[in-house]
């Protein structure tokens, strides 16, 4: 290869790699604002009746997850943050388009009841199982401590006959 076609290489090369190297630097702000728009999708509960998150919601032509999706595109380019645009959409549709119960107020039962219902089963079944425990080694302690009825002579003779049967 010639001196000017190694140039002329090292040229595109350098083109190449400044174009690449441009694109680059924009990728993450695109890929960040991707993250945050699916986030904020699933942060907000579809009101076309199918229960699912505005990002999953697989409904044709669906009117309400759709025309959300447009209204979180322009809070986005207004330069709302995250919080910002959940706020807004609690203020227009109410707790209810929110995907998850916010951790305020009432809301709290919606948090802490399942581990107190939890909390609560355990204690209930380790105060039932201790006391179904302790009633039977009741018993076994009277069924042990139980005079038996002496062996009469008769009774004992019999041993003694079964006793040495089985040595010999």
């Amino acid at each position: 290869m010639t001196m000017r076609g190694k140039a002329r290489c090292r040229g595109w090369l350098f083109v190449f790699l400044a174009a690449l190297g441009t694109s680059a630097g924009s990728l993450p702000r695109n890929v960040h604002a991707e993250v945050s728009f699916q986030e904020i999708e699933e942060s907000l509960t579809c009101q076309c009746g199918c229960g699912l998150t505005v990002h999953s919601c697989n409904h044709v032509d669906c009117g309400s997850a759709i025309p959300l999706r447009k209204e979180i595109r322009e809070q986005m380019s207004l330069g709302k943050s995250k919080e910002e645009i959940l706020a807004y959409f609690e203020a227009k549709y109410g707790e209810k388009i929110l995907s998850a119960p916010v951790a305020r107020g009432f809301n709290w039962l919606a948090w802490l009841m399942p581990f107190a219902a939890v909390g609560a089963g355990g204690i209930v079944v380790f105060w039932t199982v201790r006391r179904w425990v302790s009633r039977q080694r009741g018993s076994r302690e009277r069924e042990s401590t139980e005079a038996a009825e002496p062996m009469s002579a008769q009774e004992q003779e019999r041993l003694r006959a079964e006793l040495d049967r089985f040595d010999a």
